[in-house]
């Protein structure tokens, strides 16, 4: 294995990947070229090809590595089978990767970085407490929806709470669920 062209490869899709999801935040995908982005990242159109299929394939690669690492902040629990509904750990990844997260958002018709329960174990047995075992998959959409909502504002306003803050926000709103059991 040639470590020294892995290490090329790494670099070139590092800079590809950067000079896309800055374009990204100004104009829109079907805007972007390959031939911007090789002249931008000062690499030929080989190269970003030997990479990607088109500007799409990259789109779609960036996407799956954010959610990868979001699943990856919460593999433990998973394995084990609990949640420390410990939402620090997403606010401080996109508090420290907020081009790539802007951009998540951006790609995604629909986005929600909560997608699935390979990303976050949910924690059911709050919900069934909270809402009496009803309904739990409309409570469990609503809460992503909501988390996506706060994150997505909170990167438009550019991240200016702190992670604590942020996650003291989400716990208020959740709490406010757990002192409220009924709506009217």
């Amino acid at each position: 294995m040639n470590i020294a062209n892995n290490k090329r490869k790494r670099d070139s899709k590092r800079k590809i990947e950067k000079t896309f999801t800055e374009l990204l935040q100004y104009k829109e995908i079907q805007e972007i070229s390959v031939t911007e982005i090789c002249k931008l990242t000062k690499i030929n159109r080989t190269t970003f090809y030997n990479n990607y299929l088109d500007i799409y394939d990259l789109a779609c690669e960036i996407k799956r590595k954010l959610e990868q690492e979001v699943t990856n902040l919460y593999q433990d629990e998973r394995e084990h089978h609990y949640n420390s509904n410990n939402f620090s750990k997403i606010f401080q990844l996109v508090k420290d990767n907020p081009l790539f997260f802007k951009t998540y958002f951006k790609l995604e018709n629909n986005p929600n970085i909560l997608t699935s329960n390979e990303h976050v174990q949910y924690d059911i047995n709050l919900a069934k407490e909270i809402f009496n075992n009803e309904h739990i998959d409309y409570h469990i959409e609503f809460f992503k929806a909501g988390f996506n909502a706060i994150l997505k504002k909170w990167l438009d306003n550019g991240c200016q709470e702190s992670v604590l803050e942020m996650t003291k926000i989400l716990k208020t709103e959740y709490s406010n669920k757990l002192n409220n059991n009924s709506i009217s």
